[in-house]
């Protein structure tokens, strides 16, 4: 199994919605939140499609890439996960290196904030990225689902009513 930006993102917020999502349980689409996240990703900065290229390459999908430049731009709503808004990013950066693709950076974009974040990618965190794919196939080919936390962001997530919906808490 290819393990896309949002498998990764998913293992650093939650690992029981990272376990719904490989197994095929998407509850996104009933989500206001996740829609309001995409109607500002394709609104907010409505040139970048004409300026720069998509790229998909083993799994990931990265909607702009500066070729020229080699900096990957992310937009995101909030940055209430933002270490996962990073790790994401250095994915794709790990990604692109693995594919012989030097020098990549990123930036992390709020326009809701006005903000940015460059991310700069090393070998540390490409150790740290191998650590993690082992983890996350560990957890997405598991047979059982992890048991539910109560996180802080629970209440906002596209998964909230499933995993609150009549299971025992322990």
């Amino acid at each position: 199994m290819q393990i896309t930006g949002t498998h990764f993102n998913y293992y650093l917020v939650c690992r029981r919605k990272l376990w719904l999502f490989a197994n095929g349980i998407n509850m996104e689409h009933t989500s206001d939140l996740v829609y309001e996240g995409k109607l500002l990703h394709e609104s907010a900065y409505p040139q970048r499609a004409q300026k720069y290229t998509e790229v998909q390459i083993d799994g990931i999908k990265i909607d702009f890439f500066d070729a020229k430049n080699k900096i990957i731009h992310e937009i995101k709503k909030s940055d209430k996960v933002k270490t996962a808004h990073e790790w994401q990013l250095k994915y794709y950066i790990y990604i692109l290196t693995k594919a012989g693709i030097e020098g990549v950076t990123g930036v992390l974009e709020y326009p809701k904030l006005r903000k940015t974040n460059e991310i700069i990618f090393s070998s540390k965190d490409c150790e740290e990225i191998e650590n993690f794919l082992i983890d996350i196939k560990s957890i997405i080919t598991n047979e059982h689902c992890p048991k539910r936390e109560l996180l802080s962001i629970c209440k906002k997530c596209s998964y909230y009513d499933f995993c609150y919906s009549g299971e025992e808490t322990v």
